[in-house]
């Protein structure tokens, strides 16, 4: 059948699920349990008695409901793959015939808020339901969250199944790596896609042999790194690249930062450490307060690439900032670091001038340091190599 709209439907699980799925389909919760079935849970109890208040203020028992989210790649994944190892989860796809079913329900957001508006497939017309599963697929396309603006509770927007998803529904399984791969092959399923990129890891990685350092294309802020670097100006105007997208996602970072500006302490090559007191984890994943405490909290390093973000990045600045690092990572606390291609991309500095200069500044650092790749742009193989980075990086003596 054709559908007015593309979108797609996936649960999430562990890979130990998989033998029972693949025999007996999803279940709902309230169906395991009566069956007894043996499952791997992957929710967090806390959670689980939310969903159950908020079902019960509506006069619905969400346990006897399979939930599929319309974005995986969600609050819910991220706090999962921290608590039970990336190797042991999954998402399933369910094929787009599931809408056909009777009895299902349309969330706009995480069905454990008070604030989600539950919609009933039985008491709206086929265009209207049509109108909203292409609505709620509009909204979850998003690549990060916050709690302010309530995006962390709309990209986990749900379709509930009542009891059970048969196993004809089932389409693929995504897991994070080749390893948890070949995990799921040997339960005897064909159709499995490794996909890091929905598992919040890179899309690849290369390690330069003898250093700490690697070179990473993804998403800077959902590195493990202890601290992340955003490139910035030395006004306070935080208007594109990472440094709109920490604006956006971690506000009280923008705070600090214009505070340093207006007080006039952040100065081209000085870059300054903005310590939070817990991790990102407590940001990006669902019910964060079950999750166990984090000893490793998030650092921010304001790292200037221009004095006017009108300006074009000064290379000069970078590399006395990049000194500032090497002199200043050990008595600072700077245990890990993620670096952008600083004042490449929206600086308009090219990779083949910032990346030497990054890489052989920063490769004699006892640290593991990651090295982010611009995003607006593809670096030609050769300018990835180790000896165009750190040969041609050693013979920039000027800077």
């Amino acid at each position: 059948m054709r559908y007015p709209y593309r979108y797609h439907l996936f649960y999430l699980t562990a890979i130990d699920n998989l033998e029972s799925i693949l025999e007996r389909g999803i279940l709902s919760r309230h169906k395991v349990n009566s069956l007894g079935i043996q499952h791997t849970e992957i929710a967090d109890s806390v959670i689980i008695q939310q969903r159950q208040n908020v079902g019960n203020s509506l006069g619905l028992d969400l346990s006897r409901y399979v939930n599929l989210y319309f974005q995986p790649r969600n609050p819910m994944l991220y706090r999962i793959i921290r608590e039970k190892g990336i190797e042991n989860v999954c998402i399933i796809q369910v094929r787009d015939e599931i809408i056909e079913k009777d009895g299902l329900i349309i969330t706009d957001g995480n069905a454990a808020s008070f604030q989600t508006k539950f919609y009933s497939k039985d008491s709206l017309s086929r265009s209207e339901f049509y109108h909203l599963l292409k609505q709620i697929s509009s909204q979850v396309e998003m690549e990060f969250w916050n709690t302010e603006d309530s995006s962390k509770r709309r990209i986990m927007a749900e379709c509930l199944v009542p009891e059970e998803v048969a196993p004809a529904y089932i389409d693929t399984v995504f897991v994070a790596s080749t390893q948890a791969h070949l995990k799921v092959r040997e339960r005897g399923l064909d159709n499995v896609v490794p996909e890091p990129r929905l598992f919040f890891l890179p899309y690849w990685k290369y390690h330069l042999e003898g250093t700490q350092l690697t070179l990473v294309r993804g998403d800077m802020f959902f590195s493990r790194m202890q601290t992340l670097t955003i490139s910035v100006n030395t006004r306070g105007v935080m208007g594109k690249g990472l440094a709109s997208r920490a604006k956006y996602q971690f506000p009280h970072v923008y705070v600090f930062y214009q505070d340093l500006c207006k007080k006039g302490l952040l100065k081209m090559g000085q870059p300054y450490l903005y310590r939070l007191d817990y991790s990102l984890a407590s940001i990006l994943s669902e019910e964060p307060n079950s999750l166990a405490p984090d000893p490793n909290p998030t650092w921010f390093l304001l790292f200037p690439t221009k004095n006017h973000w009108r300006e074009k990045a000064d290379l000069r600045g970078i590399s006395q900032g990049l000194d500032w690092i090497v002199q200043n990572y050990q008595k600072e606390g700077i245990r890990s670091l993620a670096v952008p291609a600083l004042g490449a991309g929206l600086g308009w500095l090219e990779w083949y001038e910032v990346g030497p200069l990054i890489v052989s500044k920063l490769s004699h650092l006892s640290i593991p340091v990651e090295v982010y790749l611009p995003a607006e742009k593809e670096i030609p193989q050769e300018q990835l190599t180790p000896e165009f980075l750190l040969g041609r990086g050693l013979r920039k003596s000027p800077l």
